[in-house]
């Protein structure tokens, strides 16, 4: 059986590229396409895999400034040719369900969320880029004709799998489509290092604008607790701009510190709406509690006041009272340990496998 591996783009390592390198681990000959595959944004981490990128790369600034050749976006997908395939299998958080298969062949997209910025975050998104004013003006137009094409390649889909229940409801509600509900792989023996805690709470995110950092910011700068910030991203120097000196940014890092600076937190901070939300799971398999914004994945992975705290108003204030009356002393860290092991690698991939399995024999009976 010919397998193929598609995904939006290349160009970051977040928690849906962590899903695509699960997926190449089950199906290591399978060569995987794109809109777009920047090396130097992504280092070592596709080392040796087969891929195929689209037009877009070639066209003036196509990697860096991909973002203006969005209304491009439906036609680079479409001239992905995967017609070689038995099962198609696409990693999408945006365009790449588009992809046109044969008749014959099988479709299985394992859905991160319905496309942000034609959906949910529309409006948030129009408003939030630094474009021109004609570009702004423009935008809206666009974004309609891509919303009905997005619309539509999701009913080219045979079948859809979302990464958590509350992509599950925005998939029936923005497609129209069922959903199983597979979650995605933790790889929660890296961080089962186990220490005593520090005076400090951690951050782990990148530093844009929907994962409200600043909220924790503002927080914490009122509360005058140690925070610690691991990332990176758009929002960098407007945040630190923003923090008082007992708040530190430790930028960019490698899984093996990372892992660290999890073992020796007081919790972890997670005041973000997530679809999933891997490191918080990362967090919980370290065996420390996570102080999370009640929305989202969150309400999926943390368990109130046995894995961590959840807190009801997006607002520096709501989540200054949750660290107030947080109590470290509470929470057990094998408790929390094992409940994280809900979500592992392993189980991930029993749960892929005998999920296609199912799809595929039910196709040969049909």
């Amino acid at each position: 059986m010919k397998v193929i591996l598609a995904h939006d783009h290349l160009n970051q390592i977040g928690g849906a590229e962590k899903v695509l390198a699960a997926f190449h681990h089950l199906y290591p000959e399978a060569p995987v396409y794109t809109l777009l595959f920047d090396r130097s944004a992504v280092g070592d981490f596709f080392q040796g895999w087969d891929i195929h990128h689209s037009f877009l790369e070639s066209l003036p600034g196509g990697r860096r400034l991909f973002k203006w050749y969005v209304w491009l976006m439906p036609t680079a997908v479409e001239q992905l040719d995967v017609t070689e395939a038995d099962l198609v299998i696409t990693s999408a958080s945006a365009l790449i369900k588009g992809v046109v298969v044969k008749p014959e062949t099988t479709h299985i997209c394992y859905c991160h969320t319905p496309t942000r910025y034609l959906w949910s975050d529309t409006h948030q998104y129009t408003s939030d880029l630094p474009q021109p004013k004609l570009v702004k003006r423009l935008l809206p137009f666009i974004l309609t004709r891509l919303r009905t094409w997005d619309y539509l390649a999701a009913q080219r889909v045979d079948h859809f799998v979302a990464n958590s229940n509350f992509v599950a409801s925005r998939i029936r509600k923005y497609y129209r489509r069922e959903a199983e509900v597979i979650y995605p792989p933790v790889d929660t023996a890296r961080w089962r290092q186990l220490a005593e805690p520090e005076d400090y709470f951690l951050i782990v995110s990148r530093l844009r604008p929907y994962k409200r950092v600043d909220l924790a910011i503002r927080a914490f700068n009122k509360l005058g607790i140690p925070l610690k910030v691991i990332g990176s991203g758009e929002q960098e120097e407007e945040l630190k701009s923003l923090a008082r000196p007992h708040i530190e940014f430790l930028g960019h890092v490698s899984d093996e510190v990372k892992a660290g600076y999890l073992a020796r937190c007081r919790a972890l901070i997670h005041p973000q709406e997530e679809d999933f939300g891997i490191t918080a799971v990362e967090a919980m398999a370290a065996g420390r509690p996570v102080i999370a914004y009640d929305a989202g994945g969150a309400r999926e992975t943390v368990l109130p006041e046995v894995t961590g705290k959840l807190f009801r108003e997006q607002s520096w204030e709501a989540l200054a009272d949750a660290v107030i009356r947080f109590r470290y002393a509470k929470f057990d860290p094998p408790t929390i340990q094992a409940h994280a092991q809900r979500f592992s690698t392993p189980r991930f991939y029993e749960e892929w496998q005998r999920y296609v399995k199912r799809i595929l024999n039910s196709s040969s009976h049909s």
